[in-house]
C-alpha cells in the first residue's frame, strides 16, 4: 500500500466506481444479469499486474454494505406475496438450511481428507443460505414466473438467522467452546429471529409516526438511509438478527410508505436509492471477483488442481442438495397451504426443478467464511479455514455464474417464460383504477355548479384516453400512440426554448432547473401504459 492510505482509498474507489460502470454497460448491451458479469471480469483482472490488490473486510460488508442493501430487497418485496408464501419460505430458510448444512458436512467427511463432521459442518453453515443481493439481482432479470421470484426472495430474506445460528454453533463445536443443548439451540433461535423482527417492526413504527409528521425530500430520503444501519446495529448489540431487523423494518415501512411519503418525496428517494442499489450491488460483486488471489494466498498446503476440483466437487452437492429437497419439500408445502385454505395449485415438476435450480450464493457467504477466525482459544490455528473460505469463493462462483448464465435458457427450454399472470394483472388494476376515476369525475360534474362542467368534462376524456388501451379492444391504441409521439415531440420544442431563453440570459439557470423538472415528469408519465 502507498504512503498516503487515504490516496490509496480514493484510486481503490474510483477503479471499483468505473469497473462497475463499465461491465454494467456491457451487461446491458449482452443481456446478462450484470452481477455476472462483474463477478468474471473481476476474476479475470486479479491476475492482470498492477490491479490493486482489495481485501474483502467482512466487517464492511457486514455493516456498510449489507444493511442498505437487504433494506431496498425487503423494500421491494410486496408483504402480501410474503405472507402468501410464508409456508413455502420457511420450508427454503429453515428446512433446506439445516439439511444443507447436515448434507454438506457429510459429503466433506467423505471428500476431504481430515476433514471431521465439525469442520463440515462450519462448511456446511457458511455456504447453506442463498444471498438476498443474488437472487434480487439475477432472479428479477431472467424471467422467473412471478411467484418463483417471490418466494426465491422471501427465502433469501429470512434465512439468515437459520444460517447464522448454524455457524455460530459449528464454531462453537469446532473450537470446543461448547456442546449446545436443545434448550440452548431454541434459546438462540428465539433470540436471533424474535429480537431481530421485534427491534426491525420498534424502530419501524418510531419512523412511521416521525415520517407522518414531515414532509421534506432530503431529511426523508436521509431517514431512509439511516434506518436499516440504525436497525442492524440496533439488533447485533442485543444479539439478534440484524438482517432480520432490516427485512421486518423495510417490509413495514414499504408496506405504509404510501401513507407518509408524498408524490415529490416518492420520486426523489426512488431516484436515490436506484443509484444507492446499483452502485453497492456493483462493489458487491466486482468484490467478489477481484477477493481471489487474497483467498488463494491463505492455502499453502494443497495443489491449486485439488482445490479446484473440491471447488467443483462441493458446489456439485450444493446443487445437488437443493434440486433432492425442491421436489419432496414443495409438494409438501402446498398441501399444507391448501389446509390453510389457500386455493393455489401445486407447481409441476417443471418449476419444482426451476425453484432447484435457482439457490445462487453471493458475498455474504464469503464474508462469512472470511470471519471465521484465525485460532482456537488454546491459541492453535482454526481447522481447515483457509479451504472452507476457497470452497466458499468456489461455490459462490459455480452458482452464480453456472445457475444465473444457464436460468434463461433453462426457463425457455421449460416452457415457463410465456406471459405471466403479472401483465394482466396490471391491466385489470389500471383498468379498476381509471374506471374508478372517472365515476368519482360523473359524480363530482353532476354536484358541481355547472359551469364547472368543462374542467370535469375535460379530466374524464384524459381518463377515457388512458383507459382506451386496457378495454376489451384497442382499436383507438394507433391514434394513442400518435398523440404520445406528438407529446413528445412538444416537449423536445418546449426544452429547446427553455435552453435558448437561459442562453440569451433571459431566464436564471434555477427558473431552467425548474421548468426542465416539469417537463421530465410529464415525459415520465407518458412511459406509463
Amino acid at each position: 500500500m502507498p504512503h498516503d492510505p487515504l490516496h490509496y482509498v480514493q484510486i481503490v474507489y474510483l477503479f471499483l466506481l468505473l469497473m462497475v460502470v463499465a461491465l454494467a454497460a456491457l451487461a446491458r448491451r449482452l443481456r446478462t444479469p450484470y452481477p455476472i458479469v462483474l463477478v468474471l471480469a473481476g476474476l479475470a483482472l486479479s491476475f492482470v499486474p498492477g490491479i490493486p490488490h482489495i481485501a474483502l473486510d467482512p466487517q464492511v460488508v457486514f455493516f456498510i454494505i449489507l444493511p442498505p442493501l437487504v433494506y431496498s430487497a425487503a423494500w421491494l418485496t410486496s408483504w402480501t406475496a410474503f405472507s402468501h408464501h410464508l409456508v413455502s419460505i420457511v420450508s427454503l430458510a429453515v428446512g433446506l438450511v439445516v439439511f444443507t448444512v447436515f448434507g454438506v458436512a457429510f459429503g466433506a467427511r467423505l471428500g476431504i481428507p481430515g476433514f471431521d463432521w465439525r469442520s463440515g459442518l462450519v462448511l456446511g453453515s457458511v455456504v447453506s443460505t442463498t444471498d438476498a443481493i443474488a437472487a434480487t439481482a439475477v432472479a428479477r432479470r431472467t424471467g422467473l414466473p412471478r411467484r418463483i421470484v417471490e418466494m426465491l426472495e422471501g427465502e433469501s430474506l429470512a434465512n439468515d438467522a437459520t444460517g447464522l445460528l448454524a455457524l455460530q454453533v459449528a464454531v462453537g463445536l469446532v473450537a470446543g467452546t461448547e456442546s449446545p443443548s436443545v434448550g440452548s439451540v431454541a434459546w438462540r433461535i428465539a433470540l436471533l429471529t424474535g429480537g431481530g423482527l421485534a427491534v426491525g417492526l420498534v424502530l419501524a413504527v418510531v419512523v412511521d409516526w416521525f415520517e407522518r409528521r414531515i414532509d421534506d425530500g432530503p431529511i426523508e430520503i436521509a431517514i431512509s438511509i439511516l434506518v436499516p444501519y440504525a436497525a442492524y446495529l440496533a439488533a447485533e448489540t442485543v444479539h439478534a438478527s440484524g438482517v432480520l431487523a432490516v427485512v421486518a423494518a423495510g417490509l413495514y415501512l414499504s408496506h405504509k410508505s404510501t401513507h407518509f411519503y408524498s408524490a415529490s418525496v416518492r420520486l426523489e428517494a426512488w431516484a436515490v436509492w436506484n443509484s444507492l442499489t446499483f452502485i453497492l450491488n456493483g462493489f458487491v460483486f466486482a468484490l467478489i471477483g477481484l477477493s481471489l488471489p487474497e483467498v488463494l494466498a491463505g492455502i499453502k498446503d494443497y495443489p491449486l488442481g485439488t482445490l479446484v476440483w473440491w471447488g467443483i466437487l462441493f458446489s456439485v452437492i450444493v446443487i445437488a442438495l437443493r434440486l433432492a429437497w425442491s421436489f419432496p419439500a414443495t409438494r409438501m408445502n402446498y398441501f399444507l397451504r391448501r389446509l390453510l385454505g389457500q386455493k393455489e395449485e401445486t407447481p409441476d415438476s417443471r418449476q419444482m426443478f426451476l425453484i432447484g435450480w435457482t439457490g445462487m450464493r453471493g458475498v455474504i457467504a464469503l464474508a462469512a467464511a472470511l470471519a471465521l477466525p484465525q485460532t482456537e482459544p488454546d491459541g492453535t490455528p482454526f481447522p481447515f479455514r483457509n479451504v472452507v473460505v476457497f470452497l466458499t469463493f468456489a461455490v459462490i462462483l459455480l452458482t452464480l455464474v453456472v445457475q444465473g448464465l444457464t436460468l434463461a435458457p433453462l426457463i425457455r427450454l421449460l416452457g415457463l417464460g410465456g406471459a405471466d399472470s403479472t401483465q394482466q394483472e396490471e391491466e385489470e388494476a389500471r383498468r379498476i383504477v381509471l374506471d374508478a376515476a372517472i365515476s368519482h369525475l360523473d359524480r363530482a360534474r353532476a354536484a358541481d355548479r355547472p359551469e364547472h362542467a368543462g374542467v370535469y368534462d375535460d379530466l374524464i376524456r384524459h381518463a377515457r384516453e388512458r383507459l382506451e388501451p386496457f378495454g376489451e379492444e384497442s382499436a383507438q391504441a394507433a391514434l394513442r400512440a400518435r398523440y404520445q409521439e406528438a407529446v413528445r415531440e412538444l416537449l423536445r420544442v418546449e426544452r429547446d426554448a427553455a435552453l435558448r431563453l437561459r442562453d440569451e440570459g433571459k431566464v436564471s439557470d434555477e427558473l431552467l432547473r425548474r421548468l426542465k423538472r416539469e417537463l421530465d415528469l410529464t415525459e415520465a408519465r407518458l412511459r406509463a401504459p
